[in-house]
């Protein structure tokens, strides 16, 4: 094949995995990470980069599923056994309304401490899931794929300008001279999961991404091979880990041993996260910061209001002797474009107040869940569904079986602290 031929595939292909990476940029970035930079400092770097290592292989096998059988994961579960299948039917079902309100209130905080205009975070979130379920409607895939790559490289570019900055005024050397509490304790082990939760993304995502590189093939015309449809991974998940690393960070460096907490409230929350481009970059950023987070925090928003629904038409096909038609998929995408958004409202007519709390929570369920969809992939990815060929080698197999090892580790570890300790 002509270097101008692969050139071309490579580019078809690239997609789906920025728009993974416009998914993860949000709370577990924006949030988790800068509040552990924040209260922690250099100490729980390593929680970071074990969270990227450990969720690279089950992440991937999404995409490569997809470009190595034209189907996408959820299809995959349930030719696998019945099992696996209602298990992620569950885990979907128990995550889904609680992921999207953790992500929509700090989108909301955004807008408020954006615009101003004296609004709630239940009328902001109303108004957002509006935005989002219309851009939807009748956007679907493309218009989702074009914004993506724009915000995500324009963050990236801000946020790492603003951590040059902070480096070059000397924070870091006070920040590794501050001593770090200690972590080893309920509180710490409790933050510490919910970190890993979603950081850079939560392994329900590899689903999301099985059934987008399918979509962008619709788009495009052209199924990609494995090779192609990893590189389009690495793009993402390596975006998404350097955004994550960028802002734990610049929590490190302007937060860390400042003595001022985060706020509770997602606006109050918001309000510091501009402060800490501000006080780096200068007074002049703020308002371009502003606009960068909450297009961002926009662009997750969209991401996770589009991932549900489409999960939600792929369970329904593979349930329904109907549901494999086009026509019955994009009704159920569409209804699920309305129950979703209507069921997070109400999560957060209640919850709204506890701010952290709720995105704790979610992150802590994402962690919970993580070991179990990691082996259903593996057993996937490894199993008579995907020809020899496509399936991972052998030091990639023993790779991916410690990195499992890991996650169920941490998870026994949580379960002790939190029920026997």
């Amino acid at each position: 094949m002509k270097e101008s031929e692969t050139l071309r595939r490579v580019l078809l292909a690239v997609g789906p995995g920025l728009l993974m990476a416009g998914a993860a940029v949000g709370v577990s970035h924006l949030v988790q990470a800068t509040r552990a930079g924040a209260d922690y400092g250099f100490a729980i770097l390593w929680v970071l980069l074990l969270a990227v290592i450990s969720k690279y292989p089950f992440l991937e096998f999404g995409p490569r599923f997809a470009a190595a059988t034209g189907s996408h994961l959820i299809s995959g579960y349930r030719r696998m056994s019945a099992v696996a299948f209602w298990i992620y039917v569950g885990m979907t079902a128990g995550t889904m309304f609680i992921i999207t309100a953790a992500v929509t209130i700090v989108t909301a905080g955004l807008a408020e401490q954006l615009f101003a205009m004296g609004w709630t975070n239940f009328g902001w979130s109303a108004l957002i899931f509006g935005i989002c379920a219309l851009l939807l409607w009748f956007g679907r895939y493309p218009g989702l794929d074009t914004s993506m790559k724009v915000i995500i490289t324009l963050l990236t570019l801000l946020t790492l300008a603003a951590v040059l900055i902070a480096f070059g005024a000397g924070a870091g050397t006070e920040a590794a001279r501050t001593e770090s509490p200690s972590y080893w304790n309920a509180a710490g082990i409790a933050f510490i999961i919910a970190f890993m939760g979603w950081m850079p993304i939560p392994l329900d995502a590899a689903v999301w991404h099985s059934i987008w590189t399918g979509e962008r093939s619709k788009q495009t015309g052209n199924r990609p091979t494995v090779r192609e449809a990893r590189y389009d991974f690495d793009i993402g998940y390596g975006a998404a880990a350097l955004i994550g690393l960028l802002f734990f960070l610049l929590g490190t460096l302007v937060m860390f041993g400042s003595g001022v907490p985060f706020a509770a409230g997602s606006v109050a929350f918001s309000a510091q996260i501009v402060d800490l481009y501000s006080q780096t970059l200068g007074s002049w950023s703020a308002p371009l910061i502003s606009v960068a987070a909450f297009v961002t925090m926009l662009s997750t928003t969209l991401a996770v209001t589009d991932a549900y629904p489409r999960v939600l038409s792929e369970l329904w096909a593979e349930v329904s002797a109907e549901g494999g038609e086009s026509a019955m998929r994009l009704k159920v995408y569409r209804i699920g474009l309305l129950v979703v958004p209507l069921a997070a409202l109400g999560v957060l007519y209640f919850t709204a107040d506890a701010f952290t709390l709720l995105v704790d929570f979610a992150a802590s369920l994402s962690f919970i869940a993580a070991p179990v969809l990691a082996w259903f992939n593996y057993r996937l990815i490894t199993g008579d569904q995907v020809p020899p060929e496509a399936q991972p080698s052998r030091g990639y197999r023993i790779f991916s079986l410690c990195c499992l090892a890991f996650l169920v580790v941490f998870t026994l570890i949580w379960f002790y602290w939190r029920f026997f300790s």
